[in-house]
């Protein structure tokens, strides 16, 4: 009997090692060099290398899954198998800055020979056992490190900044590590993202379920994005607030408050509306959905199931009086917001004229600048309308004699060119261009005025490029 067992626990031993040696031959080490802008002077930029994990994937053709964060803004990627020295020049193939999500290739097929594409789990329960793949700082060797599922639930991804679900571990994470694969049962049930940097042993990964919404996405060879609502809404926890909504003691959901015009919802939800249900999924009071017994995460979860143009369905209270909407998801963040979500794989736009540098704002500008000002995060958290599209700044002034006294102008909002409002920068940079008389006068909605002289600014500004060592006096 005790020989049996022996027996038995070998087997299980070995069959438990042969497991993990073929995951470790799907584990790929990342080298990235890349072109990181300056957004506060958007004609330089930086180069800087890095390195983070990936695995070979399922997929048509031989494919390598990997954060965005890893490869963004690249100019040259290399990958290595774990147990080889050998690097081979690989490629972006699809993208999602969104879910911090990329597809890689290598030409070269014998980077792909022996290895065994890894396939996909579903979402994971709490407490169940994962063990995290990577290429963590510190050493070059592959890196396993187990822990447990702690918790599921929406956060704001690092990368993009937008909220979508995602898993809790209590494995350690570490640089370097973002982009390998989460295993458990010999699946991916994850992808390491990110990690608590005045925590121990806790990370974040992106879930199985967000990585299959990406890879049907780019199924047609083209990746559209996550839909977007487009509405603001407000917790219904206290009393009288619901009272007021003529809600009943059975009746729960969010209160919404404000709609993008821009949004395909706009025309059929309503300020004041309730929002009941999503795809006959009860919204609590506090704005949550029970995706699974007795776990709860944002509603926006049942419209992240969704791709691109398909429709949900949904309730709403309206004047004490339930209503059933139909709408079809056309937009993605951007499309509704007055300031695009993160930018990565684009130099930032701007355009010098007579030493006054201009650019849309960009949440990229916010977080390279640390700006405080009140006045930006407003302007950044506002709908696009059919008006205007874009928030455009004086970014700064270089120094000339034709701008003495405007030096200390910096992150300065304008509202119109010579008394005439414009939808987006493009328009705003044609204005200028266009511009034959003798003043451009810039004006915020305070009414606090800029003139530039318009033939002395044209004169000087082969000068201010060169004395400034800009090459091009815009990028639009």
């Amino acid at each position: 009997m005790k020989k049996l067992l022996y027996i038995l626990l070998a087997t299980l031993l070995s069959t438990n090692i042969l497991a993990n040696t073929k995951v470790e031959e799907s584990i790929v080490k990342i080298y990235t060099v890349s072109k990181t802008p300056n957004y506060m002077t958007p004609w330089n930029s930086n180069i800087k290398r890095s390195h983070g994990s990936g695995s070979i994937i399922n997929g048509n053709g031989k494919r390598i899954l990997t954060n965005a964060h890893v490869v963004a803004n690249q100019t040259f990627i290399e990958v290595k198998r774990y147990g080889s020295s050998k690097r081979y020049e690989a490629k972006v193939d699809y993208i999602s800055h969104q879910a911090d999500l990329a597809i890689l290739t290598v030409e070269d097929e014998s980077f792909f020979k022996g290895a065994k594409a890894l396939t996909f789990g579903e979402l994971p329960t709490i407490r169940q056992e994962v063990t995290v793949y990577g290429f963590p700082m510190g050493g070059d060797s592959l890196s396993a490190s187990t822990g447990i599922v702690s918790r599921i639930e929406h956060n704001m991804y690092a990368h993009s900044k937008e909220i979508f679900l995602s898993i809790q571990i209590d494995a350690a994470v570490n640089p370097g590590s973002s982009g390998g694969p989460a295993i458990s049962n010999g699946k991916i049930v994850g992808v390491v993202m990110q990690q608590i940097s005045k925590s121990q042993n806790l990370g974040y990964l992106v879930p199985a379920e967000i990585v299959k919404h990406f890879l049907d996405d780019i199924k047609d060879k083209k990746y559209d994005g996550f839909p977007h609502l487009g509405v603001g809404s407000q917790k219904l926890e206290n009393e009288a607030l619901r009272s007021v909504n003529k809600m009943d003691k059975n009746t729960t959901g969010v209160l919404i408050i404000d709609i993008a015009e821009k949004s395909p919802a706009y025309e059929k939800i309503k300020p004041g509306d309730v929002l009941l249900s999503i795809d006959n999924n009860k919204i609590e009071n506090d704005g949550t959905v029970e995706f699974r017994h007795h776990q709860f995460t944002s509603y926006k979860y049942y419209i992240d199931k969704k791709q691109l143009g398909e429709t949900v369905s949904m309730s709403v209270l309206r004047d004490g009086k339930k209503k059933e909407l139909s709408i079809k998801l056309n937009n993605i963040a951007d499309d509704n917001l007055m300031v695009d979500t993160v930018i990565y794989d684009e130099m930032p736009k701007y355009y010098i004229y007579g030493g006054y540098v201009f650019s849309p704002l960009s949440r990229n500008l916010l977080l390279n600048s640390r700006s405080t000002l009140l006045s930006l995060r407003e302007a950044a958290s506002k709908w696009a309308t059919q008006d205007r599209e874009d928030v455009v700044l004086l970014l700064k002034v270089l120094a000339s004699d034709i701008s003495r006294g405007d030096h200390n102008f910096s992150l300065w909002i304008i509202d119109k060119v010579n008394s005439k409002k414009f939808k987006n920068f493009k328009e705003f940079v044609k204005i200028v261009k266009d511009f034959e008389g003798k003043h451009i006068i810039l004006e915020n909605e305070d009414g606090v005025k800029i003139a530039i002289e318009r033939e002395k600014a044209l004169k000087i500004e082969k000068s201010i490029l060169k004395r400034y060592s800009i090459k091009s006096s815009e990028r639009l």
